[in-house]
């Protein structure tokens, strides 16, 4: 069947900063990363988002996991479209083909619908976080179903995930176990390039510690980590977010010299699986 996507709440839609107003916490300092957060979701649309801690970001990342479904799923019919008179005349697929919107658009990463899951885990410990108005809000910018709560602490939070809840793409952590994390759930993230965003390590020496030990990971793991911390100078603490990306698996090479794409073999193969698996859905659905 043809994948039902559901009218969704922007990030830029009125109200959405009013409702989410009532989450920030001056204090928590997630005002620049939560849209930070939401940018990095339709830059890498990963299917499975796992949230440590939650609060004002929450909303954000729900939203912006929402519209790139519903984003995807535009893609994949104008994918389709375009690519139909090349596969029914034997036409080489060219130049005009990938600048046609969607423009650059990779068929591979249209096989499989996007259907991205999020889990936020949180045991609503900390007196002054916003936790406990979350999913109020977002119920009431119709996101509740994006989102999937545990309430546990990180240490219990394992046995509460979904079974198939892995690899896990995109990972916020913003509690104060990222040394737990980082021995428990660091091999969970997906190692083709999935990403965890830590919030706080830098400019008090507890995070500093763990940078230390984040370190002695990358000497130990050669090729597997990449890291780079982001920090808000303007800030005297809650400053900075960590940034770790797996690298244990190569990102496959879509792209030869000078960036010209090789449109037959694989890349041809991909368009024409993509289109008529649309095509069978269609016919399905009549």
């Amino acid at each position: 069947m043809a994948d039902h996507v559901e009218k969704t709440v922007r990030l830029d839609d009125p109200g959405f900063s009013a409702a989410v107003g009532r989450l920030r916490v001056p204090g928590m300092g997630t005002e620049a990363v939560a849209p930070f957060l939401a940018g990095l979701i339709r830059m890498t649309r990963p299917r499975r988002v796992l949230e440590v801690g939650m609060g004002y970001t929450t909303p954000f990342l729900a939203a912006a996991l929402a519209e790139a479904r519903e984003e995807a799923a535009q893609e994949s019919l104008l994918l389709a479209a375009k690519t139909r008179p090349y596969l029914s005349g034997g036409t080489p697929l060219d130049d005009d083909w990938l600048r046609a919107e969607p423009a650059l658009a990779a068929p591979a990463a249209h096989l499989e619908p996007y259907r991205p899951r999020f889990v936020a885990v949180d045991d609503r410990s900390i007196p002054e976080s916003s936790a406990d108005r979350v999913e109020d809000v977002l119920d009431g910018l119709g996101l509740a179903g994006q989102v999937t709560v545990v309430d546990a602490p990180l240490r219990e939070a394992d046995a509460a995930l979904p079974p198939d809840f892995e690899p896990i793409d995109l990972a916020w952590v913003d509690a104060w176990d990222c040394l737990y994390f980082l021995d428990h759930f660091l091999d969970r993230i997906d190692p083709a390039g999935g990403v965890v965003v830590l919030h706080y390590l830098m400019t008090y020496p507890e995070g500093e510690a763990i940078l230390r030990y984040l370190a002695g990971l990358q000497r130990a793991r050669p090729g597997e980590l990449e890291v780079m911390n982001l920090l808000e100078s303007h800030k005297l603490r809650q400053n900075s977010v960590t940034m770790i990306r797996r690298t244990a698996v190569a990102a496959p090479r879509l792209a030869g010299p000078g960036g010209r794409i090789r449109y037959d073999g694989e890349l041809r193969a991909c368009a024409a699986a993509h289109a008529e698996s649309l095509d069978r859905e269609a016919e399905n659905d009549e």
